[in-house]
């Protein structure tokens, strides 16, 4: 429900000339989103675990800006999704939510978190033990779109192989890498506390 109205605000938005920053002239790139789903279904229990943040496109509705740590739970047929981490502010934020199959059976996942609104997701590229880049990209009306690329990795550190995987998968599809913009990760976060908050 919350994704219609969404679809509206930003029509009625396209329509006024007051258009968001996060939303493009064009349509979504052609993705081949049946391809990667036959093959990535039998792996998704492997998918699961914790992820650090590496680097995001300019996204309104990620929260977190700094030593972002999400943990994936499988459940059989989606994942029950924890994210923590440090708000612009410099407060720590716990957001939860699902990533789940879409329900009218496209070839993709749908992620809904809290404070935000559903939405497709693609996983481009994964070896599933070391990095993960994925992709969601939303048509509207009178030629506009909205995407977020998001950059992934099972450490605090980003190995330039697994930064250039996924330059390499965005170009694929045509979206530009420079987009992305880094999440600070490191010794300066308290991973520690971290963990803690994303057990309460």
């Amino acid at each position: 429900m919350f994704s219609k109205v969404l679809l509206l605000a930003v029509a009625a938005a396209v329509l006024a000339d007051d258009i968001p920053d996060f939303v493009i002239k064009g349509n979504c790139p052609a993705v081949e989103e049946q391809r990667l789903w036959d093959e990535q279904v039998p792996k998704h229990a492997r998918f699961g675990g914790v992820w650090y943040q590496q680097a995001i496109s300019t996204n309104p509705y990620q929260l977190l800006k700094k030593c972002v740590r999400i943990q994936y739970d499988y459940n059989g047929k989606g994942f029950d999704v924890k994210a923590v981490g440090i708000t612009p502010e410099g407060s720590q934020l716990k957001r939860t939510g699902k990533i789940a199959p879409m329900p009218l059976g496209d070839s993709h996942l749908m992620i809904n978190l809290d404070n935000s609104f559903p939405a497709p997701l693609v996983i481009l590229d994964t070896d599933y033990s070391n990095y993960a880049c994925m992709y969601s990209c939303m048509d509207y009306n009178y030629g506009h779109h909205s995407d977020f690329a998001f950059f992934f990795t099972r450490t605090p550190d980003a190995h330039d192989k697994y930064i250039n995987k996924c330059k390499e998968a965005l170009d694929n599809i045509g979206v530009d890498p420079s987009r992305l913009i880094k999440t600070e990760q490191g010794n300066h976060c308290n991973y520690d506390q971290l963990k803690t908050l994303i057990r309460d």
